[in-house]
């Protein structure tokens, strides 16, 4: 797919499972049972799609996945098979090491776990060793004091080496990182969580991470009880949605098991939905 200067793909860091309540909050099980049909543990299947972006000199990823530092019981409870970042840009013909730039939209384990991983001699390196990470300060500052609720998703080894070996810059609020990337802060589902937008003025691609995280949440009243402020969520999901209708943006989701992305409109009863499911390659 082609935006501007930059050609996108999506990238498969591998698939896990989370509880269908928690993902869906206060709608019953009833209604989000019919597009995300859960196991008999309530888990519903999810996969972590990563964004790759060449162009104009250019290289850059956005989210990781989780990596392949888990321990045995975050693999159990989330029945997490994972891709090792660098390993699937291997497999498509991309050398890591000439990854220029990198976006974390937050640093819970699914996202930012990869961007970190055992070396040969099992010392963590950095998966994409020259690449310029992006995060907004104040997920940075949040990850490194996590509340109780947050405390099992911001795990140190998969950001602390970020900031050690220099190859961290920390944004604050929405920011134009290159000609046609634009960071936008999303603060509902935890402070400094940010997605990214791709334009060429006409064409856009929105990366929504965590705000819309899979094609159901397209629904506004789906709204994750992970998220730290629900109904800022609400707001900013209704807002970002608006303009998805109104300018025809590509909506890429991160965790979507089936659909990568697609464009919305705004039916005659005042609701989203999906106009068009687009594969993204």
């Amino acid at each position: 797919m082609k935006i501007g200067q930059f050609t996108a793909r999506a990238i498969n860091a591998g698939r896990f499972k989370l509880d269908g309540g928690a993902m869906f909050g206060v709608v019953p099980k009833v209604l989000w049972k019919k597009t995300n049909p859960a196991d008999e543990n309530n888990r519903i299947d999810m996969t972590m799609r990563v964004l790759y972006l060449e162009g104009g000199g250019r290289r850059m990823v956005v989210d990781s996945g989780a990596g392949i530092k888990l321990d045995k019981k975050m693999r159990r409870n989330y029945v997490i098979d994972p891709i090792e970042l660098g390993q699937a840009l291997t497999d498509i013909g991309i050398d890591p090491k000439t990854i220029t730039d990198a976006v974390a939209t937050h640093l819970h384990f699914d996202h930012g776990g990869g961007f970190t991983a055992p070396g040969p001699d099992g010392a963590l390196r950095l998966a994409l060793p020259e690449a310029v990470h992006y995060i907004q300060k104040e997920q940075w500052e949040a990850a490194h004091n996590p509340n109780a609720k947050d405390r099992a998703s911001f795990l140190p080894e998969n950001f602390e080496l970020i900031g050690e070996s220099g190859h961290l810059e920390l944004v604050n609020g929405d920011t134009e990182i290159l000609p046609g990337v634009e960071l936008i802060r999303t603060d509902g589902h935890t402070p400094g969580h940010q997605i990214v937008l791709v334009s060429d003025g006409g064409s856009n691609l929105l990366y929504c991470a965590d705000l819309i995280p899979l094609a159901s949440h397209i629904n506004i009243p789906y709204i994750m009880a992970y998220d730290h402020e629900p109904l800022k969520t609400l707001e900013e999901k209704t807002a970002i949605l608006e303009r998805a209708a109104d300018e025809s943006w590509i909506l890429f989701f991160e965790h979507d098991p089936e659909i990568s992305a697609c464009k919305v409109v705004k039916n005659d009863e005042g609701r989203f939905e999906i106009s068009e499911i687009i594969d993204p390659g």
